[in-house]
């Protein structure tokens, strides 16, 4: 075994037990479901590395068959055009130089656009599944934005309109961290596909995450040192 790169199957199943913790802590709560779907895109994000890393084989004949056509083509073509014999020829011949180097530029386009055809698939496979983690983080954000410890100090100003604060301190903690442990895990779901996708674009999706996610625990983990400093102020109720 070795530690030198993320293990796919050890980050689901820390996922499966977190979701498992969740649940038996907050039994049909809102946070227990959002940890079952990061349970579900983390099973899902396994599934869809392992297929987007296989060669898509019928792209790859009809990108070889169209690369042999072009250069059949070409060498037709090529072996067709008779030398010019006089200085007169060589006049008449430059209208078709120059339309045969737009005609080489554009083969070079379309040469790499068929070669980077299956890596351009790839690609969006990959960034549309990152922005479902990047959506998914902001959902856990959600959930533990109206979690204030403020409540613990001053339970009685609450207005009509205030959200339902029914958690304990200790149960407050735990669903906070909770929260942090979720983002923490879809910060090493999102990594698993710069480690086996070399792309600029992915790894810059990527590093876009796992900002967001330190961002996001930041502000988490300013709240339970706030619940830290309530407890050793005042006892366990």
């Amino acid at each position: 075994m070795t530690y030198r790169a993320l293990d796919a199957d050890a980050i689901v199943a820390t996922c499966a037990r977190l979701s498992t913790r969740i649940d038996e802590r907050f039994p049909q709560s809102g946070l227990s479901k959002v940890g079952q779907d990061v349970l579900a895109v983390a099973g899902d994000t396994i599934e869809g590395i392992q297929h987007i890393r296989r060669p898509n084989w019928p792209i790859r004949i009809g990108v070889a068959l169209a690369l042999l056509s072009m250069v059949t083509v070409t060498a037709m073509l090529a072996a067709s055009a008779s030398a010019p014999t006089s200085r007169l020829e060589w006049f008449a011949l430059l209208p078709i130089i120059e339309s045969a180097i737009n005609d080489v530029i554009f083969l070079g386009i379309a040469v790499f656009f068929l070669t980077t055809f299956e890596a351009r698939l790839k690609r969006r496979k990959a960034l549309r599944a990152l922005h479902q983690l990047r959506s998914l983080a902001h959902v856990i954000d959600m959930h533990q934005l109206t979690k204030d410890p403020e409540q613990l100090l001053s339970p009685t100003m609450n207005t009509a309109s205030s959200p339902q604060r029914n958690l304990s301190r200790f149960e407050l903690a735990r669903y906070l961290d909770y929260c942090t442990e979720m983002l923490a895990i879809i910060s090493k779901i999102s990594a698993l596909y710069v480690q086996y996708l070399d792309d600029p674009q992915i790894l810059g999706a990527v590093n876009d995450i796992q900002s967001l996610t330190t961002g996001l625990s930041s502000n988490i983990w300013q709240k339970i040192v706030l619940i830290d400093n309530v407890r050793a102020r005042t006892p366990e109720a």
